[in-house]
């Protein structure tokens, strides 16, 4: 674990949700996933992300897990509930559920599928931080929501006491550097791609994929980068090349994280929802002979 946990921690890990074959949740493969990020280094277990398969989650499921891992926990490290949708009430909703259900923080993606303008995106942020006092992570990443939160909009979204921090998967480094040196945010890279530079330009921390299986070589880059040995950190990045790659860039990082895992025996099934697939499932066109 890295030391110096902030109010979000410093590695955390885009957390899976496991599942069974079929789609019910798994709650053997969920608490064993806990106590191996736990064990190889997470100080922040981000629950119901992207990465958990989020838009497949029912209310009383996100709170449900939300719940478990926090209870599991403990202060051992903290727990960010992905409370984000399109739809602002249900955002608050699921914000107002996470903080019963005793999450420590809540991250916040930009409404997707609308494109709502940037004042759109303002009044959303705003109404969810409004409705807990719990501290928020906003999640910035338009290639998923088709919106870009603007860097004025950040700028004016850190005058919230309770938004605090940007998980940031936009990739845009010089944009991240001017609004870190114009505000009080701590931002956190979202591109496992990426890592190196973004903790090279002044990160926080890291909110990732394949931290899943890769936590404490995670921990390790974040270290190195901050005794100032970038020879060492980029040999660690460099090492994480090959996994990073299948897992980010042979299809969606949830169900590549999750056949590692399987494949680690971590979790016992490498199962998700539709509309996502196991790595490996033919398509039609493949599966059927010419």
């Amino acid at each position: 674990m890295v030391e110096g946990m902030t109010e979000f921690g410093v590695n955390l890990v885009a957390m899976v949700t496991p599942m069974q074959p079929g789609g019910g949740l798994c709650a053997s493969g969920r608490t064993r996933l806990v106590d191996h990020l736990l064990a190889t280094g997470c100080d922040g277990l981000v629950v119901g992300g992207t990465t958990g398969e989020s838009p497949t989650l029912s209310d009383a499921e996100s709170a449900g897990l939300v719940r478990a891992v926090a209870d599991q926990v403990g202060n051992r490290a903290r727990v960010i509930a992905g409370v984000g949708t399109y739809d602002t009430a249900a955002s608050i909703r699921r914000a107002r559920e996470a903080e019963a259900a005793g999450a420590d923080a809540l991250l916040l993606v930009c409404p997707y599928y609308s494109r709502p303008t940037q004042a759109g995106v303002l009044a959303h942020c705003l109404a969810v931080a409004d409705a807990t006092e719990l501290p928020v992570m906003l999640y910035d990443v338009p290639a998923r929501t088709g919106v870009a939160m603007a860097p004025s909009t950040l700028a004016e979204l850190a005058a919230h006491p309770r938004i605090r921090a940007v998980k940031d998967a936009k990739g845009d480094l010089f944009e991240a550097m001017t609004v870190m040196s114009r505000t009080s945010l701590a931002y956190y890279c979202g591109i496992d791609e990426l890592n190196l530079p973004y903790l090279a330009c002044g990160a926080t921390g890291l909110v990732s994929v394949v931290a899943n299986v890769a936590a404490d070589r995670t921990a390790d880059l974040i270290r190195t980068v901050r005794d100032g040995d970038l020879v060492k950190a980029r040999a660690i990045q460099d090492a994480l090349g090959p996994l990073t790659d299948r897992i980010m860039r042979a299809g969606p990082g949830a169900v590549h994280a999750k056949a590692a895992l399987a494949e680690l025996g971590v979790i016992p099934h490498a199962s998700v929802r539709l509309p996502l697939v196991e790595a490996g499932t033919p398509t039609r066109a493949t599966a059927t002979p010419p």
